[in-house]
């Protein structure tokens, strides 16, 4: 199965072209760079669902904050914590 997880952007890297566009993204207390080609009007503040480090659409901060509590209690978010 694959999931998509939500994060807050903390940050966006604004001397990269926009076809590359990067930012870094707070998951729970974990920051990753995360490509967010594929949302172009993402900003600083909101929050995105990821699927393999790149950002694939913008949601409201209830959603995401209802969904990475799910994943914590299913103990999908443990490859994060993982990796860190």
């Amino acid at each position: 199965m694959c999931l998509a997880i939500p994060g807050k952007i903390i940050s966006i890297d604004s001397n990269v072209d926009p076809a590359f566009r990067e930012g870094n993204v707070n998951f729970g207390g974990i920051q990753r760079p995360i490509n967010l080609s594929m949302v172009p009007d993402a900003r600083a503040g909101d929050y995105v669902l990821v699927h393999v480090g790149t950002a694939i659409s913008i949601v409201d901060e209830e959603e995401a904050r209802t969904t990475f509590e799910y994943l914590k209690q299913t103990g999908d978010i443990d490859e994060l914590h993982e990796l860190s």
